[in-house]
């Protein structure tokens, strides 16, 4: 729906197609300015050109089939293309690397992602309230592989929003084939969306929390974003500890820069009900194992296995606790 191109002074530039998704739903109020917030983006990646480009040469094929419900989003199969428009098919792709977030099967390439996202969604579908006929927001969304999951159980419209480019690309190859316009992924932040908006039945935020400065602020606007009786659904880092244990890791956390604060699940209760969520349980910890996220031949950079201490796998290069996961869910 929201189509972006670069002009002649290669500024980016947003157009607007078949409004009629957003139109139908919630979200209808904040179109305008969503698209403002969009059009004053920052001067975009350095390989935007590229990508854009490598989109344009996907091939123009309808996929016989599209599986949004299964553990690999499946998008047609190899019999659906020739041998050479697989071969070309597979080489665009590859301009889109690293992909982290899937896995993939296009056209029989296996996008073989560097997480497996789809056993997070595993631990956490079960204790969802239904997505049928629901408006979502999935802050911090990657390539989109969880939007295509929710829009395959069932919901409405999926708004998913992250501010790396190369996310978005990834996203919108993928949508090149699909063209479901129910389902959109935006290069913004969650901090760009409209206050008070009160308009997602559901809002997801996995990943992010951890890498705010100040994470209340982050609650509250997930809080703003749903509408009362909206679900959220808030996965993070934790550490083992009680009501006070928060971990606020000096320069890096398993090699990462950005990451700075990671509590308790108890703390992060607390949080939740700081920022007037109610019903909170903690539905799912696990701990991250190099099965869950490693390095792949579609991303070939450091993974799990680089971020841990090499003789004690429990803690972090840095002697930080490993990484620990925890599902919130929480109602407002």
């Amino acid at each position: 729906m929201f189509e972006l191109r670069l002009n002649a002074g290669h500024q980016v530039v947003w157009d607007r197609h078949n409004d009629s998704p957003w139109r139908d739903s919630s979200l209808a109020p904040w179109l305008d300015s969503i698209h403002a917030r969009l059009s004053a983006t920052p001067e975009p990646h350095g390989d935007l050109a590229k990508w854009l480009h490598a989109i344009a040469s996907l091939p123009c094929v309808k996929p016989r089939e599209i599986l949004l419900d299964s553990g690999t989003v499946r998008i047609g199969r190899g019999t659906d293309i020739d041998a050479n428009t697989q071969t070309a098919l597979q080489s665009a792709l590859r301009q889109f690397m690293p992909w982290r977030k899937g896995p993939f099967s296009i056209f029989d390439i296996h996008i073989d992602t560097e997480w497996r996202s789809d056993w997070k969604w595993q631990r956490i579908a079960p204790h969802l309230a239904p997505l049928a006929n629901r408006t979502v927001l999935d802050v911090g969304c990657g390539s989109g592989y969880h939007c295509w999951r929710m829009r395959g159980a069932g919901a409405a419209f999926v708004l998913g929003i992250d501010p790396y480019w190369l996310f978005n690309m990834q996203f919108r190859a993928l949508q090149h084939f699909v063209g479901d316009h129910h389902v959109e992924v935006l290069p913004l932040r969650g901090e760009d969306m409209p206050p008070q908006m009160q308009s997602f039945d559901t809002v997801f935020s996995m990943g992010v929390l951890y890498h705010r400065r100040a994470p209340l602020d982050h609650l509250r606007e997930l809080h703003e974003a749903l509408r009362d009786g909206g679900e959220l659904v808030l996965e993070t880092l934790v550490i083992e500890g009680d009501a006070n244990a928060l971990l606020q890791p000096r320069d890096r956390y398993a090699k990462m820069r950005n990451v700075f604060n990671i509590p308790s699940c108890l703390l992060l209760e607390s949080w939740l009900k700081q920022c007037g969520f109610r019903n909170i349980r903690c539905v799912d910890v696990a701990d991250t194992t190099t099965a869950e996220q490693h390095r792949t031949e579609w991303m070939t950079f450091e993974s799990l296995a680089d971020f841990l201490d090499p003789t004690d796998s429990t803690r972090t290069i840095e002697g930080y606790p490993a990484p620990r996961r925890a599902v919130m869910i929480a109602e407002r």
